[in-house]
């Protein structure tokens, strides 16, 4: 059981942490992003290492550190994306009236570079650990991107708490990627697969040896697939989380509603869905 706490604890810090660290570098003075992308794109060639290097790792140390790293290269794709280094062909508003599929491909147009990214990055968090033992990294990067592409959707399609704290002025051109819903026909779908999933994981950290490496990737990826969740009923639901990374915002700007509660991320994943 002290297995299971500390692992959920250390997911629940993780996510919490990276997700105002990324907040603030996110919403700081735009001549501040050269120096904040070149320390993350350092900071993702350790973690792509890190990946590499514990992939044939059963152990405890290697199922954290993977973890941690998987979450640190998630981190470099959001703080890519939320700074403008890389985001798409579309870079301002969509015009007003404009909806359908020809929204959703402007919508689309304005991440399609970070989209690509997710995809490269993704593929070579694969061949990292192909034919490994260990692959929380690759089973924690699959689960953001699953988590962040369904919230980005919901929240195009129509969600109904939407506020704009979180999203960095210089970004500002993404609100006309955002609608407001009481809801929308993939939450459910979306809540009920993710939910599927969580209790799945669920069931297999109480079938786990108890202190095993096993037991504990699931706690740490299980974890967060419930963070994620949660974030997703935040949309819905009346709540606002946003006190939880006011610490990551400038003083100067003012602290409303939040936009977001992310993943991961949240987690990396809150910025995830401010939407694009």
């Amino acid at each position: 059981m002290t297995g299971i706490v500390l692992a959920g604890l250390y997911a629940v810090f993780v996510w919490w942490f990276s997700t105002g660290a990324i907040i603030f570098l996110d919403n700081r003075n735009p001549g501040t992003f050269r120096a904040s992308l070149t320390v993350a794109t350092v900071v993702l060639a350790g973690a792509l290492y890190t990946i590499g290097a514990t992939a044939g790792s059963a152990g405890l140390p290697g199922v954290y550190a993977a973890f941690t790293a998987s979450l640190l290269a998630w981190g470099w794709l959001e703080l890519s994306f939320y700074t403008g280094a890389v985001t798409g062909l579309k870079s301002g508003r969509c015009h007003p009236g404009c909806t359908g599929w020809k929204h959703f491909g402007h919508a689309l147009a304005a991440s399609l570079y970070h989209e690509i990214a997710i995809v490269v990055l993704g593929l070579a968090v694969g061949a990292l650990t192909w034919g490994q033992p260990n692959k929380v990294a690759l089973w924690t990067f699959l689960l953001l991107t699953w988590m962040h592409q369904s919230a980005r959707l919901n929240v195009f399609l129509g969600v109904r708490n939407i506020d704009e704290e979180f999203l960095p002025p210089h970004m500002a051109w993404l609100k006309t990627f955002i609608r407001r819903a009481p809801m929308n026909p993939l939450f459910p779908v979306s809540v009920t697969l993710s939910t599927t999933c969580w209790v799945f994981m669920c069931i297999q950290i109480v079938r786990s040896p108890a202190g095993s490496a096993i037991e504990a990737s699931y706690v740490l990826t299980g974890s967060l697939m419930g963070l994620a969740i949660l974030e997703h009923w935040f949309l819905m639901l009346p709540l606002h989380p946003a006190r939880l990374w006011r610490w990551g915002l400038p003083k100067s700007l003012p602290k409303g509603p939040a936009l977001t509660h992310l993943p991961v991320p949240a987690s990396p994943t809150v910025l995830a869905v401010a939407g694009d």
